[in-house]
């Protein structure tokens, strides 16, 4: 592999459990951006208020997430603009896979 892409597949990736229900996969980074993955396990919720420094994307890759009062299914694209906030939940399941933009 060479310094200019990193290629792996997410599954592959250790997950580190983020409170009971909820895993996260770091995905890679550079100086600019950061990439994660997020299982969450049916009736889980975002263990506080999501403060954003910089802007974040996710993509709802299954499942269902309830943010911010919407019904997210799979397919779902949602943009947060920095200084934003929300705490995802879902009562199904669902995996989330996301690039958070570094504030500089």
């Amino acid at each position: 592999m060479t310094r200019d892409v990193q290629m792996l597949q997410v599954d592959e990736v250790e997950p580190v459990e983020v409170v009971p229900g909820i895993v996260r996969r770091a995905l890679p980074a550079t100086e600019w951006a950061r990439g994660w993955m997020y299982d969450f396990a049916p009736g889980a919720e975002w263990p506080e208020v999501d403060v954003h420094d910089g802007e974040e994307r996710y993509y709802v890759v299954s499942g269902e997430f309830i943010d911010r009062g919407t019904r997210l299914g799979p397919g779902s694209y949602v943009v947060f603009a920095p200084g934003s906030t929300h705490q995802p939940r879902t009562e199904t399941g669902a995996r989330m896979i996301g690039i958070s933009i570094l504030a500089r």
